[in-house]
């Protein structure tokens, strides 16, 4: 199968692409190295696809630059190229309707004159598309309150009308708080094992009690793939099955550090969203896929990965 994955230097993408390489597909990558966070990370996140026979890589903005040779003859299009985060979102909307909805639209143009054999185009949504309340299955309202979600819900209504009016054979994916190493250095998770490693202060914005639904990254990767095989039209949640508040999740970091983790409050966040658990049972239903890595276990794992980081930089930890 040849596949191509958009985003492919960022944190998930660059994990799909090593899994689609260990099961003997052909994987085309493209990233544009945008600046919203070191690139020089992003190049270390392509290292091991890098060394595979079967990678390519195509440093590309899908705004502005040519992409039908980069997805010539694609059979799957796996599109996780996006510019994430809600705070962000409030003070550079320009950049997020770029990345997020013209990128999306380019694709999209470009896909339908250069994949005459495409089987399906999997775009990566986020359940920031519900809003404030993001619990529940497939067909909770999207309202989303941040312009982050905005674009992202833009970028589904784009997909699905180039499914009605191209033949598009589109799936949508949303993600919930997916987490692990090479966590993005804005999330949350990372940040706080970041400052718990450092010994530093730990920034808790607002009360602490918002509740996530966190996806370990394999899970979430096996999750992507298998909705290759899912029929066309479908929008899936992609979530664990376990939430924890803020403080629950630094009562674990706790136990790995050995030590009381100083904390620091301040006010809460526009467009923060209260609680996020994604019902995943159309996902379980249509193609038997359920998450393997318990919080404890991925918490760790990343945990370990940041430590080994921190460490090899030359940081003190």
């Amino acid at each position: 199968m040849r596949c191509v994955v958009t985003g492919a230097a960022g944190f998930i993408g660059s994990h799909l692409c090593e899994e689609l390489l260990r099961q003997g597909h052909e994987v085309v990558g493209i990233d544009a190295f945008i600046p919203y966070y070191d690139p020089a990370i992003k190049e270390r996140n392509l290292t091991p696809a890098r060394s595979h026979a079967a990678f390519r890589f195509h440093a590309l903005d899908l705004r502005h630059d040519p992409l039908d040779e980069a997805l010539r003859d694609a059979e799957v299009i796996f599109h996780l190229a996006a510019m994430a985060g809600l705070v962000k979102s409030w003070t550079d909307f320009d950049g997020y309707a770029s990345c997020n909805i013209q990128a999306t639209e380019r694709l999209l143009s470009a896909t339908r004159r250069a994949c005459p054999t495409l089987t399906r185009f999997l775009y990566i949504s986020t359940s920031s598309v519900y809003g404030r309340f993001g619990s529940g299955d497939e067909t909770l309202p999207t309202r989303p309150i941040s312009p982050y979600g905005v674009t992202k819900l833009a970028g589904e209504h784009l997909c699905h009308a180039h499914c009605d009016a191209y033949g598009l054979p589109l799936v949508i994916l949303r993600y919930f708080s997916v987490y692990g190493p090479r966590q993005r250095p804005d999330m949350g998770y990372f940040r706080f094992i970041q400052w718990a490693l450092k010994r530093e202060p730990i920034t808790v914005y607002g009360d602490g009690q918002q509740v996530r639904g966190n996806t370990y990254v394999s899970d979430c990767v096996e999750a992507t793939i298998r909705a290759v095989q899912a029929q066309i039209g479908e929008v899936y949640n992609i979530g664990g099955g376990e939430t924890a508040s803020v403080w629950d999740i630094l009562r674990r970091l706790e136990q790995f550090a050995g030590y009381s983790l100083p904390i620091r409050q301040e006010a809460a966040r526009p467009g923060d969203q209260r609680y996020t658990f994604a019902d995943t049972t159309k996902l379980r239903r249509h193609l038997n896929w359920e998450a393997r890595t318990s919080l404890e276990q991925g918490l760790l794992a990343q945990w370990q990965w940041q430590q080994r980081e921190l460490r090899d930089s030359g940081a003190s930890s």
